[in-house]
């Protein structure tokens, strides 16, 4: 018999740095979840990505306390940060003062790596989605 499920748990949480302070640790605490062994679990899963890489996880709960998770991939703004080799985005977004520059091939690279995180029916519309993040985040398309 399949185990009941108690909720859904959405967390951010830099690779390779799960502890139980906060934010996953009153997270997990109040569904009553093994919060260490989440940590254990999901500092082994992430080794081989770069140490602090920001990976969204949802962690599923079931009514027996046990739990499951999964990994994702890290979002958009941290792929373009990367590619545009800049620290964070604009604080003045759409005011003519761009941080970086992104072109149209690392912004179709990006979105074929989050295909699946996106819901884009073809590679071009989840490119415009990339680009549109990246215009967001005060990023020249070129």
């Amino acid at each position: 018999m399949a185990k009941k499920i108690v909720g859904y748990i959405k967390l951010q949480v830099p690779a390779g740095k799960a502890n139980p302070s906060p934010p996953i640790g009153p997270a997990l605490g109040q569904r009553g979840l093994n919060i260490m062994e989440f940590c254990k679990a999901f500092n082994a899963q992430t080794q081989s990505y770069e140490v602090g890489t920001p990976l969204p996880v949802v962690i599923t709960a079931y009514g027996d306390r046990t739990f499951s998770f999964i990994i994702k991939l890290p979002p958009v703004s941290f792929f373009l940060k990367q590619a545009a080799n800049v620290k964070k985005g604009s604080a003045t977004t759409g005011r003519g003062a761009t941080v970086g520059k992104v072109t149209m091939a690392q912004a179709s690279e990006i979105a074929e790596k989050k295909m699946k995180d996106l819901n884009a029916i073809d590679v071009d519309g989840a490119t415009m989605m990339v680009l549109g993040s990246a215009r967001s985040m005060g990023l020249e398309v070129v």
